[in-house]
């Protein structure tokens, strides 16, 4: 196998579509000898912001003179950003030894391209001796392929709607299978969270005796972003830079220095100078990142709900009131929906096709601009939709692009190889 062929088999994988349950991973458990080690790590679980929670987490860890390991998804660009030691993809080299472990471990079992994948970052992590690993749930947590971890710290960012279709219709029904990460004994540390969502969450780690650092209770943050103060317990954090843009970027990242807290208290060497060092250079790009053009153009992956709210926050903040939508959704979220947290602020839509996967019509979303009598074009690519809304947006407005991380992360690859002329 080289690496094209490794990609064809997990890509492969996706044949058998999501599979929530821990029979596979078990099983490829047993067949693996690496897997069946223990991996010091940190699970972490919710619907936004576990990402940026992780990221920033690994990257504290990382300044702290700890071999780190972390594992996302999906990615932007390249199958090996899934897989990050100390910050750096796995090489390409890497990911042929890893698949072919995995397939032959997974011989004549249904194995789906999750599982697979998380059973390469873990044998990886194994192999290359870090540690300590920060471990991003996929969909939920109960029954997510990662679950077979024994963490020594657990992390439940926020929770909202989202894969309805897996998880559950309710919210508490949502919040039940993202808390099913939580283990007898062992911490969590719980972001901001809906009356109904922490309600679950507190009380499955009641029943754990899972001790809780819980947002606005245990930490906060102060001031503003570009001087900001994280308070944990009786620690105090204070001159401090918000690496990420957004309001939101402010709770992930009290969040990330609250589990680093909790894991010094742990015994880990972790230092405050770490977490400055943090704050003045992690990146997480397509997350509220304008791109370096003449053109005013601000991409998102936000694509669900509670995500386009943070956008909106953003955009209210830097008191943008008007702007030019470049909009592509994936799967079968509603458009009407996802997008209501714009309505004030889109000037014209562009639908696009979400890029990758079953994505929602364009049609759909221009139903939703008609409703609110917005201008609204569709576009059979991305590019095309973009190119329009340059054309349009004028000196003034700018054109904001999200509903879909694929959709971004084609447009951002796009941009970087120069192959976007509309653009100076």
């Amino acid at each position: 196998m080289n690496y094209s062929s490794s990609l064809d088999y997990l890509y492969g994988l996706q044949r058998f579509g999501i599979k929530l349950g821990l029979e596979n991973m078990q099983a490829i458990k047993s067949r693996l000898p690496n897997l069946q080690k223990t991996l010091p790590c940190i699970h972490v679980a919710g619907t936004n912001g576990k990402g940026s929670v992780s990221v920033m987490l690994a990257d504290i860890l990382k300044h702290s003179g700890l071999r780190v390991g972390l594992y996302t998804s999906p990615h932007l660009h390249c199958f090996t950003e899934r897989i990050r030691i100390d910050g750096e993809p796995v090489s390409r080299d890497d990911v042929v030894l890893l698949a072919k472990q995995v397939r032959v471990a997974a011989d004549g079992i249904p194995v789906t391209f999750f599982e697979a994948t998380t059973a390469m970052a873990l044998l990886a992590f194994q192999e290359r001796r870090v540690d300590i690993a920060v471990i991003e749930t996929g969909l939920g947590g109960r029954l997510d392929a990662t679950n077979i971890i024994d963490p020594q710290l657990c992390i439940i960012t926020p929770i909202s709607r989202d894969h309805s279709e897996h998880l559950g219709e309710s919210l508490a029904e949502i919040a039940a299978e993202k808390a099913g990460i939580l283990k007898p004994g062992i911490p969590v540390v719980v972001g901001i969270q809906e009356p109904k969502t922490l309600e679950v969450v507190l009380n499955t780690a009641s029943s754990l005796d899972a001790r809780v650092c819980l947002a606005g209770r245990d930490f906060f943050w102060e001031e503003d972003h570009a001087d900001l103060t994280v308070v944990v317990g009786q620690e105090r954090i204070d001159g401090l830079s918000c690496p990420l843009a957004g309001r939101h970027q402010r709770d992930n990242f009290s969040q990330a220095i609250a589990a680093s807290i909790k894991l010094r208290e742990q015994g880990l060497p972790i230092s405050d100078a770490a977490i400055r060092e943090t704050a003045r250079g992690v990146s997480w790009p397509g997350r509220l990142e304008w791109w370096p053009c003449r053109q005013k153009i601000l991409t998102d992956v936000s694509h669900n709900r509670a995500g386009i709210n943070c956008l909106a926050d953003y955009l209210n903040d830097l008191q943008i009131t008007k702007i030019h939508l470049v909009a592509g959704l994936s799967g079968e979220r509603i458009s009407e929906e996802v997008m209501m947290p714009l309505e004030n602020f889109a000037a014209s839509v562009y639908a696009v096709p979400g890029c990758y996967g079953p994505t929602v019509p364009t049609a759909r979303i221009s139903f939703w601009a008609a409703g609110l009598r917005l201008p609204c074009s569709e576009y059979l690519s991305a590019e095309a939709g973009l190119a329009a809304a340059v054309a349009a947006c004028g000196d003034e407005a700018p054109v904001v692009v999200c509903g879909s991380l694929y959709l971004v992360a084609e447009l951002r690859e796009k941009f970087q190889k120069g192959n976007l002329p509309f653009l100076r």
